[in-house]
């Protein structure tokens, strides 16, 4: 039973409640002012439940309810008055108070069952709050710990960050660093081994990796031999800033997959390693944080905030939801419709204006069939939705910014194909892929569902009903939503994908549709996930510790897989396993100048290993760094009711690994080995 504390100035009142509630097997502490209330709360930790009185002498009830929620926000107060009014219960509901109960409490079923839904509610708000539930004390419990606090994986993290940080730098990536650049005459006869570094082209010839990177980002240590003096980092100083960045991105994988720490800690923690271990200046890291792409996730959880406050949500949903009437249909017929729409369109948009209304289709279901939760159908929602939007980004060159990295290495190479080039290659490959993964979806989640009744476009009509015809604010936000769409397709070259949105928001907000409160209530834990990882590629990148991890895989290769088909196998399997833990872009960057180079000595046509290559960078299913719309849909994933995070990181890892084994089999049997055999490759 809970334990109670029972705050009443009447001592004859709260001695006979306090009596009648310890028969009930409830342990009530008794005091008779707020200042003692707040002591208590202060120093025990089990009292869930607090009977506050509102008329006491000195500190009243609803001040002795902001302090106790300032420093407890989890705990829960019923409020008891002898004065009860509709006015005092509304104000008292604007502090928070879980309900009001009028003096004197007769109805005692009445007190202990609202004691016990109190109760109940703790579990929630400490959800809410992110605050670990109190459990019996042991070690091993401590060590697993709860969601964002759990001190094994930290310990874990820590010993892996210290191991690969501090042992002896592999000679390989020793060597890599301290490469120079060939000549034009000797490239021509043999492969330059750093040409998978990022910044290959504006290196001079005869330059290393060391060399660049310390004199564009001006690296330096203090010079024994010139005291007083600083000098440019040598080569074994950037292989162990190279090896840094190795051991964040473990460590930062291990956190993020397990929870260990909140996912915004975790991209501090990127940061604070890279400027206490010397990586990049600290003017360097912050615009590695403020990268196009982290602006493009703030602008549209923003957005999505305005559209669902308008309700437009609703109606777009009319349009991609029509034809999903069943469970089937929504995933066999929907999913590959939405996957080939985010081919030219920006997935990530598309998550943040389709999620919401699924979640709005998870709150109806439930109301209409009467259960209070049912993990299983938003995980389904969540999961099936972003991973078929990765599944769009072979579609086309518009899909995504590592189709056109693709595309500059093949030009650098005089091979780049055209815009309708690219989509005869790709675009077959999207609705097999999505089809496969909602089949993948229907089998594994349409027996654990406890909703078995799904008509999406119904519910979805009816709600679109409800809220009649179309206001001023949903008008502008359509208009503003249509503009964002078109200058993405338009000028995504010039303006990137944050500006648009950016400008989107400056109209809703002159035109007061999106107020500025609106916008700082959006998820900012995804916002400095997804920035930590923008950091990340840029250290991975900038110290040539990508260019290691990519050409440590290519060595692995056997014979077989460095020649036709096998090689562009070999090049999605490694694009596919590195993009869940880099970003696509950076992806594509690190290994296409090392796969597209090796397609031209094994007289492979580049096509077909750059097209594999940018293909499988769609693959990051596994973790929720991987794109911008895994972290979307993981942010709005939520219990509308209870803020509880119902889709979680080990979701994403274990739905995600089943998918990322499907993605490969779909690429290999019915691209690689399919319909590219029968298209064949022009010759250039």
């Amino acid at each position: 039973m809970p334990k109670v504390l029972l705050v009443d100035d009447e001592e004859q009142f709260r001695t006979a409640l306090a009596d009648r509630l310890n028969l009930r097997g409830y342990t009530v502490l008794q005091v008779d002012n707020g200042d003692d209330a707040i002591k208590v709360i202060r120093t025990d930790r089990d009292v869930d439940v607090v009977l506050l009185d509102r008329k006491m002498p000195g500190k009243s009830g609803e001040q002795t309810l902001v302090e106790i929620k300032g420093f407890r926000p989890e705990i829960q107060v019923v409020m008891l008055t002898a004065f009860g009014s509709i006015a005092s219960a509304t104000e008292v509901g604007k502090l928070d108070a879980f309900g009001y109960l009028e003096k004197p409490v007769e109805n005692l079923e009445e007190l202990t069952q609202t004691i016990d839904d109190a109760r109940a509610e703790v579990v929630h708000a400490q959800a809410r709050f992110e605050i670990a539930p109190r459990e019996k004390a042991s070690l091993w419990r401590w060590l697993l710990g709860t969601h964002n606090s759990r001190p094994l994986f930290i310990l874990i993290g820590l010993i892996l960050f210290t191991l690969l940080t501090f042992m002896p730098s592999p000679n390989r990536l020793l060597e890599l660093v301290n490469t120079p650049k060939n000549t034009p005459a000797e490239s021509e006869l043999t492969i330059d081994p750093i040409m998978g570094y990022s910044a290959y082209r504006k290196m001079k010839p005869g330059e290393t990796i060391s060399d660049h990177y310390s004199q564009k980002y001006d690296i330096r240590v203090p010079d024994s031999a010139n005291q007083g003096k600083r000098r440019l980092i040598q080569p074994g100083e950037t292989a162990q800033r190279a090896q840094v960045m190795l051991a964040i991105i473990v460590v930062a994988a291990l956190f993020w997959a397990t929870g260990a720490v909140p996912v915004g800690v975790t991209a501090l923690i990127v940061g604070a390693a890279m400027y206490f271990f010397g990586v990049l200046k600290p003017d360097d890291i912050a615009q590695a944080y403020a990268k196009d792409a982290v602006i493009f996730i703030f602008g549209v959880l923003a957005l999505s905030k305005a559209i669902t406050n308008t309700g437009l949500d609703r109606r777009i949903g009319l349009l991609l939801l029509a034809p999903a009437r069943n469970l089937p249909l929504l995933l066999l017929l929907f999913l590959p419709l939405f996957s080939m729409t985010c081919s030219f369109v920006s997935e990530h948009a598309l998550i943040a204006f389709t999620m919401p209304l699924f979640v709005m289709v998870y709150v109806s279901a439930l109301r209409q069939t009467g259960i209070r939760q049912d993990r299983s159908l938003m995980v389904m929602f969540a999961l099936s939705l972003c991973f078929a939007a990765n599944a769009g980004g072979p579609g086309s060159p518009a899909a995504g910014g590592r189709n056109a990295i693709m595309i500059g290495i093949l030009a650098d190479y005089g091979a780049a194909p055209s815009f309708m080039e690219w989509v005869t290659y790709g675009l077959p490959f999207v609705p097999v892929l999505s089809f496969c993964i909602g089949l993948y979806f229907f089998l594994t989640f349409r027996k654990r569902i406890q909703v078995k009744k799904l008509d999406v476009s119904r519910q979805i009509r009816v709600a679109s009903e409800k809220i009649g015809p179309m206001n001023r604010d949903e008008y502008v936000t359509a208009a503003v939503l249509i503009g964002v769409i078109l200058l993405w397709v338009l000028a995504s070259d010039t303006l990137g994908m944050g500006g648009p949105v950016i400008l989107g928001l400056i109209v809703l907000n002159i035109l007061r549709v999106l107020k500025w409160k609106d916008m700082a209530t959006i998820h900012w834990e995804v916002v400095f996930l997804y920035a930590g990882a923008s950091a990340i590629g840029k250290g991975l990148a900038a110290t040539g510790g990508a260019l290691f991890l990519a050409d440590g895989f290519i060595s692995l290769l056997p014979p077989f897989m460095l020649q036709g088909e096998g090689l562009a196998v070999a090049a999605s399997l490694f694009t596919g396993l590195c993009t869940n833990f880099m970003s696509d872009g950076a992806t594509v960057s690190a290994i296409g100048p090392i796969t597209v180079p090796m397609a031209f000595l094994a007289n492979v046509h580049p096509w077909m290993v750059g097209y594999a290559t940018a293909f499988a960078s769609s693959f990051a299913h596994m973790l929720i760094i991987g794109t911008p719309s895994n972290a979307l849909a993981f942010a709005m994933a939520k219990d509308p009711v209870t803020g509880e995070q119902l889709v979680t990181l080990a979701d994403f890892a274990r739905h995600g690994f089943a998918v990322l084994l499907i993605s490969f089999a779909v690429l290999w049997v019915w691209v690689i080995f399919g319909y590219w055999k029968w298209f064949g490759f022009p010759g250039f």
